[in-house]
């Protein structure tokens, strides 16, 4: 594998990573308090960075963390045939998790996690007033949805660990700011002084077309990477064995 078609599969994994919406959640919820509490624009700008930027950082940090665990543990072929196929078998449990319940039954766009969770993440974002406290907010939404985006950072530090030293920063900051595409953009319209009820609405006539999608492509890039990187490798290591 080269490595634009390492970029290739590190960016669809952080893209997969973006289509999930508790951190988009998150933001829209602290816009509309400090909206609601009658801030200035540049205030409500600092806390919407602050976030992203916290969000990013907790992105970092999780992909480097797994590239590191994997770099240290495939030692053997077997073990990097286990490990690709073990997360092979994660992206395709989680898809059909997201495809089942990623969105509760509910009118609106109510997330899967816990209502005491939900509770508080809504209170955290409450009560977040400056933007060490946005920050800290960032870091914790990527935290909470860590069930979900696990997958796609564990195939991104898969692949990272093939590359080389400079490409494997290259593929961090691609992961990192390709997941972070959901973020940017509703930074981008709220900022802009659009209104957040005009996200809310589109996040909502639009919720079964993520989910789907979101299911879809965990499950697409299963398949591949199963057979591209277990299937093909077992076959070429048993035919150069025939030999």
């Amino acid at each position: 594998m080269n490595y634009l078609d390492s970029l290739v599969i590190i960016a669809v994994a952080g893209l997969i990573h973006a289509s999930f919406q508790l951190s988009v959640s998150m933001l829209t919820l602290l816009s509309s308090h400090t909206i609601g509490r009658r801030r200035s624009q540049a205030r409500l700008l600092a806390l919407m960075n602050s976030f992203t930027l916290g969000a990013a950082v907790m992105t970092v940090l999780l992909l480097s963390f797994a590239a590191l665990v994997v770099s240290l543990s495939l030692d053997t072929r077997q073990n990097t045939l286990l490990a690709w196929t073990v997360t092979c078998g994660l992206l395709g449990g989680v898809g059909l998790a997201v495809w089942l319940f990623y969105y509760r039954r509910e009118v609106g766009t109510t997330l899967w996690i816990p209502r005491g969770m939900a509770r508080f993440l809504n209170r955290r974002a409450k009560s977040t007033k400056d933007p060490t406290e946005a920050f800290g907010l960032g870091l914790i939404s990527v935290l909470a949805e860590l069930l979900f985006v696990l997958a796609p950072i564990l195939v991104a530090a898969l692949v990272l660990v093939e590359l080389p030293t400079t490409w494997q920063l290259v593929g961090i900051a691609l992961y990192t700011v390709v997941s972070l595409l959901s973020l940017f953009v509703v930074n981008a319209w709220i900022g802009s002084g659009h209104s957040i009820s005009r996200v809310q609405r589109w996040r909502e006539s639009n919720k079964r077309f993520l989910q789907f999608a979101a299911g879809s492509g965990l499950l697409i890039l299963g398949f591949y990477l199963y057979v591209d990187h277990v299937v093909t490798v077992t076959a070429l290591a048993a035919a150069g064995g025939a030999l």
